[in-house]
């Protein structure tokens, strides 16, 4: 079974401007493993006492339920933040190494033979504290195109380590689709008996689309934010990436799919960041019919409605009253309001009516119809 690991309350606060108290998180892991998810990065060690709260309180629950190995929190190559972690009873760490010569040498100034004496220092430290480790390789596709051969030796010697997993990021958000495939099989096939995780960053609006190729390569697990959450625009999103593979691949992740609807809200209303209406999936337009002839043909058959139907994610379809509105798009909201039986001679000027005020752009309510079918 691939793994899913939401990485919401870590990689999500990493989105400007947000930040989750500890109630909140702790509410937000309780959803998260309601619906199905089998793995939570909840936080970044060395960060504020909060945050250090919240991972207390979430390794407290998640004892209680049998799940405190599937609380994780990312930590960094040194001592202090494996203490961090150990002080919050946390079992998992996935330490941030670098995936590229370029950040290995720019930025620790470090060869690769001294990065790895590091990394193993820490991993041995890590269990000596009876923590596991996993293992980011950050900057891992630019490390791919640029410095390949750094890579390999990385993950040779890091298979010799205890290392559970080691998970590989699309950092910065630089590859296409084919590139993800490319890459990811050739890993995988260079190292067949090792378990790795993908992580993809949204800077292109490709995601998704290359979390689906990484599925394709028969990944181990892919990392997911709620609401596409994340570092500059986002990561990819738990809704899309998982209708998707259950749609167009049959890899079912055994989601409580009527619960999205309800766990997007909590986000939103958590984070302060709107989704846009027009969001795949569980944005308010999604499941709103506009024309009057797909109000006509759902009407007579369901002609409009595909695999993504607003019952799946916990939503009511909807049919919009705008300049679009036809006969049949009136008769349905009607129905709704409890008029079964309405009168015909008002159907033809109440459609006209709504048409002219969705020509002004004015937002039109069932509760705004009914006062028009009553006058």
């Amino acid at each position: 079974m691939i793994e899913i690991l939401d990485t919401t309350l870590r990689d999500g606060e990493q989105t400007p401007n947000i930040s989750f108290n500890s109630e909140e998180k702790l509410k937000i892991v309780k959803e998260l493993f309601s619906i199905g998810i089998p793995r939570l990065e909840v936080a970044s060690s060395l960060a504020v006492d909060e945050d250090k709260k919240a991972v207390k309180l979430i390794t407290q629950y998640a004892k209680s339920i049998n799940k405190l190995e599937n609380i994780e929190v990312l930590g960094f190559i040194n001592k202090k933040s494996i203490d961090w972690i150990s002080e919050t009873n946390c079992k998992t760490v996935n330490l941030l190494a670098k995936g590229s010569k370029k950040h290995c040498e720019l930025q620790l100034k470090k060869t690769l033979q001294e990065h790895l004496t590091d990394i193993k220092e820490i991993v041995n430290y890590a269990l000596s504290k009876n923590i596991q480790s996993n293992i980011y390789l950050e900057d891992w596709s630019s490390g791919m195109i640029q410095s390949k051969e750094y890579v390999f030796e990385l993950i040779e010697n890091l298979t010799k380590l205890p290392i559970k997993r080691i998970m590989l990021p699309d950092t910065l958000g630089i590859l296409s689709p084919d590139q993800t495939y490319d890459l990811l099989k050739e890993i995988i096939t260079k190292f067949p008996n090792t378990h790795f995780d993908y992580h993809a960053h949204n800077d292109y609006n490709l995601a998704t689309a290359n979390t689906l190729q990484a599925l394709k390569t028969n990944i181990n697990g892919i990392h997911v934010t709620i609401n596409s959450l994340g570092e500059r625009t986002g990561n990819c999103d738990l809704f899309s990436i998982t209708t998707v593979a259950k749609d167009f691949l049959n890899i079912d992740f055994k989601l409580k799919e009527d619960q999205f609807y309800q766990l997007s809200k909590l986000i939103e209303d958590s984070s302060k960041i709107d989704i846009p209406k027009n969001h795949p999936i569980i944005g308010e337009n999604v499941h709103q019919q506009t024309a009057g002839i797909h109000a006509d043909g759902d009407k007579k058959g369901d002609l409009y409605k595909t695999k993504l139907k607003a019952e799946r994610f916990g939503k009511e379809q909807e049919y919009a009253l705008g300049k679009q509105s036809g006969t049949a798009t009136i008769l349905i909201n009607l129905k709704k309001l409890g008029i079964k039986n309405p009168d015909k001679n008002k159907i033809k000027e109440l459609t006209v009516r709504i048409r002219e005020l969705g020509q002004e752009k004015k937002l039109i309510t069932k509760e705004d119809l009914l006062k028009l079918y009553n006058q």
